[in-house]
């Protein structure tokens, strides 16, 4: 299915409504709108397999955006809203866009990088415009409202979160096939996940990251509405879920933790009975925030492990997770393998490398190092994750090869701290991970974000440190405790530990990155 053929038989349905405006875009309105922008890139010369890139917040023209550069068979950039002058400038040339997509909102940033990316031939604006920028809307307004001659299915080209240094560009060869035919998650959302035409699917992540990003995309291809959150507020969303009579959904872990540390009373005030299908990944779930969910909405919790680079994938329901308590499940239409240092496959319940073989291939944007560096000699290719199969074949994780905190030749996995720390009622966000320590090489630290900062202070570290050693072993545990008003994490769920850690190896020798 594509967009064109929902908005012939339900033109006047919304395609996809902006939480607080509360702005509908129709069917009919995408579809038309797609259409224009697509035949306004064409004029300006950008062709099939070309690229194009947007920065912008959650607003109501980034799915007609998107869709023209789909439907025209082009790479798209989706590039985070939050990134300085220098992070998008780097993006923007480093994908080769011919076009740039911005908004009114971003006019500071927009304005500064304009002089900056020679290889663009159009820079326009929604909601407004400056110097140097076409308004968008006055741009397509003559335009005909009807598909271009040469219609080709595009695809993304996303750039990694940047948590390790600079961000690279996940590439996948474009299938350029007729519109409907290339590929997509529509499969998946129709089957494992029950989707249909009358399905109502909220998204509360900024749409710049893959997985909101494609779920979207592709939901219009099923005939969902799809309930558009411009920012994530814990409230809020339940709002939506009852006024909207949610029906799938897609979080990350830290979405699930706001929600539970509502006041009891503020949860009880929203009915959540209609949700069939609660989709997370993006970072591993805690085993008690994933029990209270399923205690609090039901077994409709599903999560899945998968990349940007769409190597492959595993999934799990929650009936399955109730008997598997912390996997995300088993291996769908491809091999897992876990390997050793020297690329030898390990022995079930043992951890290391987690690779997929029989998945997508994808390649890291003008990066043959990085590229290299994920393939196994087999052919395999990998995230950089680590984790174990149990004998049932079902994978666990357990940390991002980067993260490992190695002290006194043993490794340790921060994130079994996290889980534990995150349940503390007086932490509100935690990062674990190591930091200099003269006989061991690293030790175990936690910075912590407290509810209230004004808990902060040598009794909470000693009440934290003890809490973490009620659950594990003394040397999976922080030695030490610091605080700060705000950790540095991605709208999307994931930590910026680099940010965190950098200045505690200061004058140091490290392979940390």
């Amino acid at each position: 299915m594509h967009l064109g053929q929902h908005a012939a038989a339900t033109p006047d349905k919304p395609a996809y409504v902006m939480a607080t405006s509360g702005e509908s875009i129709t069917y009919r309105q995408i579809e038309e709108d797609s259409n224009r922008i697509a035949h306004l890139m064409r004029s300006a010369g950008i062709e099939q397999g070309d690229s194009v890139a947007l920065l912008m917040e959650n607003n109501a023209w980034y799915f007609r955006i998107c869709w023209a550069a789909q439907r025209a068979g082009l790479r798209y950039t989706a590039i985070s809203s939050r990134l300085t002058l220098g992070e998008a400038e780097y993006i923007v040339n480093d994908c080769g866009a011919k076009a740039f997509f911005t908004s009114k909102e971003k006019a500071e940033l927009a304005a500064e990088l304009r002089p900056l990316a020679p290889t663009v031939a159009l820079f326009t604006m929604v909601d407004g415009k400056i110097d140097g920028y076409e308004s968008l809307e006055t741009s397509i307004a003559q335009l005909p409202s009807t598909p271009i001659a040469d219609e080709a299915e595009g695809f993304t080209m996303l750039y990694s979160s940047g948590t390790t240094g600079r961000p690279k560009g996940v590439k996948v060869n474009l299938s350029l096939a007729p519109l409907g035919d290339g590929p997509s998650l529509e499969a998946t959302l129709r089957g494992f996940y029950a989707m249909s035409e009358n399905s109502v699917y909220l998204s509360p992540a900024p749409l710049y990251h893959a997985a909101p990003l494609r779920h979207c995309m592709d939901c219009f291809r099923v005939g969902v509405t799809v309930v558009v959150m411009e920012h994530f507020d814990a409230e809020q969303a339940l709002a939506l879920i009852d006024r909207y009579k949610v029906t799938h959904s897609q979080w990350v872990p830290t979405m699930f933790v706001r929600m539970l540390k509502l006041n009891p009373a503020v949860r009880a005030k929203y009915d959540v009975s209609s949700m069939e299908v609660a989709i997370h990944a993006a970072a591993p779930c805690p085993v008690p925030v994933k029990q209270q969910m399923i205690e609090w909405w039901g077994p409709v919790l599903f999560e899945y492990y998968a990349g940007t680079e769409g190597n492959g994938s595993t999934m799990i329901k929650s009936g399955e997770w109730l008997k598997k308590p912390g996997s995300v499940g088993r291996a769908l239409a491809n091999e897992l393998h876990i390997c050793d240092e020297e690329g030898n496959e390990l022995p079930v319940g043992e951890s290391g490398t987690i690779y997929f073989g029989g998945g997508g291939i994808f390649e890291y944007h003008n990066d043959p190092d990085k590229t290299a560096s994920s393939r196994h000699p087999k052919g395999w290719s990998t995230l950089g994750d680590i984790g174990y199969v149990d004998a049932d074949g079902y994978l666990f994780l357990t940390d991002r090869k980067a993260n490992m905190i190695i002290s006194g030749g043993v490794n340790i996995y921060p994130q079994e701290a996290e889980n534990v720390l995150t349940m503390h009622p007086k932490v509100a966000d935690v990062a674990v991970f190591g930091v200099p320590n003269e006989d061991f090489g690293e030790e175990v630290k936690a910075v912590v974000q407290p509810v209230d900062m004004a808990d902060a202070g040598p009794e909470l570290a000693k009440e934290l440190m003890a809490f973490c050693r009620s659950q594990l072993s003394d040397i999976k545990c922080p030695r030490s405790v610091d605080f700060q008003a705000e950790l540095p994490r991605h709208p999307t769920g994931k930590l910026y530990k680099r940010l965190l850690r950098d200045k505690y190896w200061e004058g140091h020798q490290s392979k940390l990155v």
